[in-house]
């Protein structure tokens, strides 16, 4: 576990719920994530993650329950209010602008942080800083190269880097990370894990990813989320030898 973790949940769910209309997706979900953390959630398609996420990120609002973000009530509010006070989320489908650069994808995330508008006219002081800290993020994801080359362009595990450095821009101490490695070749796949256990390296990870190789290797710890509710929640060792969590989802994978 990262040494920046401590006993106080960065991120806590109690009680939440959420329905549409009659069908009930999640059920009493209760989930603490501790500070600085990697921790993932899993389970069988339809279990409820994406929906859970949704709710989390702002996307949606719960039914019923609690989300606290670092003490502070975020249920309710808005993404990008959600953004501001601490936490930032990628998709599991590629959310970048395929005809902006990738320094120019990058750059508007800082812009943003910094309460700056993507225009002609600014200081050049600030827009000195705004550079040089998209150039930092370009080099903590590896696509320097790629800086002038547009974002359409890119590989799609390249696109993955970029979107994944997107999060980092708004200097979010939590990230939540959906399906960060899907439809990625194995080397691929090495090559994404290396680079998420680099840059989220003293914050808070909260991802959901069906290959249990980079759920093992990655994460501190594993939630279980099985038609609606938490089923366990335990280190990969832990989990892998549930038996509980076989019958229900690993099946011959926990072998």
């Amino acid at each position: 576990m990262n040494a920046s973790t401590t006993e106080q949940a960065a991120l806590r769910l109690a009680g939440v719920t959420k329905s549409f209309g009659p069908i009930e997706v999640l059920k009493g979900v209760n989930l603490d994530i501790r500070r600085g953390e990697r921790h993932a959630v899993i389970g069988p398609n339809g279990a409820g993650k994406s929906t859970l996420f949704n709710l989390i990120s702002g996307m949606f609002s719960p039914s019923a329950g609690e989300i606290a973000l670092n003490g502070r009530s975020i249920a309710g509010l808005s993404p990008h209010l959600i953004n501001r006070a601490g936490l930032s989320r990628s998709f599991q489908i590629t959310n970048i602008f395929h005809r902006l650069s990738v320094f120019e994808n990058l750059r508007i995330g800082i812009l943003a942080r910094h309460g700056m508008r993507y225009g002609l006219f600014r200081p050049i002081a600030r827009m000195r800083q705004v550079n040089d800290e998209t150039t930092e993020v370009l080099a903590r994801v590896g696509l320097e190269a790629r800086a002038h080359d547009l974002a359409g362009d890119l590989t799609y595990s390249e696109q993955r880097a970029l979107e994944i450095g997107m999060t980092l821009t708004t200097g979010a101490e939590i990230i939540l990370l959906d399906e960060p490695t899907a439809g990625m070749s194995r080397e691929e796949t090495a090559q994404a894990v290396d680079l998420i256990r680099t840059v989220t390296e003293g914050k808070t990870l909260l991802m959901v990813e069906h290959d249990m190789s980079v759920v093992f290797s990655l994460c501190d710890r594993v939630s279980v989320l099985v038609y609606g509710s938490i089923l366990a929640t335990d280190t990969p060792t832990g989990i892998s030898a549930n038996r509980a969590v076989q019958e229900a989802y690993l099946g011959e994978e926990a072998a």
